[in-house]
This record gives C-alpha cells, structure tokens and sequence, in this order.
C-alpha cells in the first residue's frame, strides 16, 4: 500500500510573523502554525505542506494574493536562489522590528527575563558591502535552473565560482555580482573565473574529490589592505604561478596574497600551512587607534563598522572606572579586552584557540598595551577556582560565547565567583536567554541592547548588563 501524500493546500493564508532562522510564520486552519521561507509578514498567499509534525507544518507559498506592504524589490539577481541574504525582500526598518522582536520573545519566553525598557536595535548604516571577509568555492558542476535541467542545448562549461547552494553539499552558484563586500571583491572574482576558463585550469569537484581551484577567500579591511587566498587541491607549480601572477599583476593594491595546498577531504583551514606568495602575511583593522593584525585563520567581526559599534556598547555597559580587574571570556583575539584595557586596571583574556592567543598577544604588543594577558584553553577547564585564586577576583566579567552559548561549567562559576558586573555578548540570543536563566537568582538584567551587524540576514547580536541584585537592592 502506498505511503499516504502528507502534503497539504491552505489557501488565503496570512502571514503574520517572522520567527527564528529567518522563516516566517501563519497559522494553518486546523490551529497549527506554519512555517514558510519564501514570504513576508503581511502576504496573504497559498501555502503548500512539504512537511507536517504533530505541532506544525513547513511549506512555501505557491501563489499570491497580495504583497505585504513591507516588502521591497530584492537588488540581488541571485536573491531566492543563494542562501546569504533570505530577507533582502524586506525593508530595512522592518528587518530590524522582526530581530528586536526576536531578542525580546527569546529572552522572556526562554528565559522568563524581566526586561528593563529596551532601547531601540542599533542599524548598520550600511546596509550593503558591509562584510570584510567572503569565502567562494570553485566547482565544475555548478548549480542548474530548472530550465538549464530540461533544456536540450549545450549549456557549455559547468564551471562555478561562488556560494553553496542550501542543502546541497556538491552544488555551487555561479555569481555574477554579490552586494556584501565592496569592490574590489566581484571584480576579482570575476576575473579569477574568466582566466581559470581562458588557461583550462581545473574547477574542484566536490564528489569526485578531483580538481586544482578549490576556494578563494578575500578580506578587506577599513584602512584599506586587501588579503587574497586561494586553496588548492593539489601542488601544480607552473599553473599556481600562472594564476597568482595574474592577479598579483591585475590588481596591484591586493596587500596579501596567499595560498593553501590542500588534499584532505574538507576546506576547513585551521590544520593547514598557509603560504606567503606577495606582500604581507596579514592585513590590519583599525579601532579608535588600536591596531588589529589579522591573519588568514584569524578571527574578526565581519562587519567592522557595527563591531566598532557593538563593542563601544559592551564597554559603556561595562562601566569601567580604571579600578576594575575585567575578565574577557571568550576573548578570540582579544579585541574586546584591548578596547576596555585603557579604562580597566587589568584585563585577563581566556581563549580555546592557541593561533588566536598568539594574535591576542601580538596585537597588545603592537598597540602598547601593558595592562592585558591572555591564557589559551577549554574554558570549563582553564575557568576553575585556581585560576581565580591567582589571578584575582574580578570586579567585571565580559563574556563573548560561540553560538552554542556558554557551558553550565562556566555559568556555575560566574554565579560561584559572583563579580559585581557581567556584560553578555552574544550571537544567538536563544542561548543567551537559557544562560541568564541560569544567572537570575543573583543577577538582574538591567540593560538590553541589540545590534544588526548583518543587514538582510535574518542574524542579530544582542548585549545584555547583568548587575547584582544584592547590589541593586543596597
């Protein structure tokens, strides 16, 4: 007997919000709430089911009856196809309402947070080329329209140089322009593909693990130096040179360029030398003065105008008279812990990542900073009563998690060490919320602050200033 069809047709649905991960969300005829990715808060549409659940179903809207009114034309021909940008359809002003909404629902509905008033998110003012690092992929079997699939003519070279397609591991878009990094990115991309094609150089296959180009990363930066690497499959000196040379010549004001020979099976290049061919091995960031080299492998807010912005928030928070021993958790390459360090007495760092200890380092040394260290491990680990014992106890803890949060390990010893001020930066702030959950018996949230560091995403940052209810209470 055959599997019964799951798939369902609602029509003249309204869609009355925008939720995690972008979808958006209406609510079926029978009382379960649908989840869609190809519509806006105020479209009244036909939604057909691709996938039902006992509390919801997901599905695309296959027909419109009107166009919400927040809407706006998408400037991206490759909009709806690449995954980088779901809400460029949606006017600026209401991308905003839908992140604050977000941070708000997240920390009262998950966390059972008592909110002081919420100030208004902080925009980008750039809203386009804002990002200062892009990674594309090359790939000789780029992704097809269903009208390339079905069409009889020869499609000619399936070469790509661009994005993965969602959901599909082996499928590259070919870009023709990207609006998130300023020129000279497409202009480099562009050419990059036009002479590999020209010179017969070969595009990387994903499934047949075979190839020469596998990716290309270029970073940008707002003092203006430009990085360029590209990864390589396999050594093949003549064709390397040819390559490098070409851009090196074409594009003289490229400050970095470098290379990667790699064979393993993925394009993660952490466990991996990367070479020097032209120029410097890093480019440098620029932060009220402050200094930030930054490698390949480095880690830096792709977006350095808001990070300019977001971390000006977490010391404002923070409230630093030049007395307070501050510990930075998280502290990456130590951005955040330079820019307190001249309002702190001492600012410790702690990182998992040995390279971004090393650059933590380097760039206090380059910006003259003596009143900074950094120590690199686990942070369940590293975090433990010793550490406290030998280093002090601090008077402000600054915590910048990955995305997963921070490890109850971690909580515990906050709550244990119990500072006057913990200022909560985070990327996702569902586990934002479980964390201070975890935190409101001692602490209280006085301040909320989101910030958009990347505009037409559906991402958002959050600040939080957790102060102690004891102290609030003398």
């Amino acid at each position: 007997m055959s599997r019964k069809n799951k798939k369902q047709i609602f029509t003249n649905i309204e869609i009355i919000d925008a939720g995690a991960k972008g979808k958006t969300i209406a609510k079926a005829p029978d009382g379960k709430v649908i989840f869609l990715s190809n519509a806006v808060p105020g479209d009244i549409v036909d939604v057909q089911t691709f996938k039902a659940r006992k509390a919801y179903y997901e599905g695309k809207a296959v027909n419109f009856h009107k166009r919400s009114e927040k809407r706006t034309q998408p400037v991206c021909e490759h909009f709806g196809v690449c995954g980088g940008c779901k809400w460029q359809d949606m006017a600026y002003e209401h991308q905003l309402y839908y992140k604050q909404n977000e941070v708000v629902n997240n920390l009262t509905r998950i966390g059972h947070i008592e909110l002081p008033e919420v100030t208004p998110i902080l925009g980008s003012e750039k809203q386009y080329f804002y990002r200062n690092k892009m990674e594309f992929s090359f790939s000789d079997s780029r992704w097809l329209t269903l009208e390339e699939v079905q069409s009889d003519q020869d499609l000619g070279d399936k070469n790509a140089l661009g994005f993965h397609i969602p959901g599909m591991w082996d499928k590259i878009l070919d870009l023709k322009a990207c609006h998130l990094q300023e020129d000279p990115s497409n202009d480099i991309r562009n050419s990059v593909k036009k002479f590999a094609i020209e010179n017969h150089l070969e595009f990387f296959s994903t499934r047949n693990q075979t190839g020469f180009l596998r990716t290309m990363m270029i970073r940008t930066s707002s003092t203006g130096d430009i990085m360029v690497m590209f990864q390589f499959f396999k050594e093949d000196k003549k064709n390397r040179e040819l390559l490098l040379d070409f851009i090196a010549e074409s594009f003289p004001q490229i400050t970095s360029l470098q290379y990667v020979i790699n064979g393993k099976a993925n394009d993660t290049i952490y466990d991996q030398d990367v070479i020097l061919y032209k120029g410097s091995d890093h480019i440098f960031e620029e932060m009220e003065g402050l200094k930030f080299k930054i490698n390949a492998k480095s880690f830096y807010q792709t977006n350095s105008s808001q990070a300019y912005q977001l971390y000006k928030i977490a010391r404002d928070f923070a409230g630093l008279t030049g007395k307070e021993l501050v510990y930075d958790l998280y502290t990456g390459t130590g951005t955040i812990a330079q820019f307190v360090a001249k309002q702190a007495k001492k600012v410790i760092g702690v990182e998992a990542v040995p390279d971004a200890i090393v650059a933590a380092k380097e760039n206090a040394q380059l910006n003259n900073i003596n009143n900074v260290e950094f120590f690199v491990g686990d942070m369940k680990q590293v975090f433990n009563d010793s550490f406290i014992a030998y280093h002090g106890q601090p008077d402000v803890i600054i915590t910048d998690p990955p995305r997963d949060g921070m490890h109850k390990d971690v909580v515990e010893q906050i709550l244990n060490i119990s500072p006057k001020k913990v200022v909560y930066v985070s990327c996702n702030s569902a586990t934002q919320a479980r964390d201070l959950a975890l935190m409101s018996d001692i602490y209280k949230v006085t301040k909320v602050q989101a910030v958009d560091m990347f505009p037409q995403t559906f991402h958002v940052e959050n600040v939080v200033l957790l102060e102690k209810r004891s102290e609030l209470s003398n």
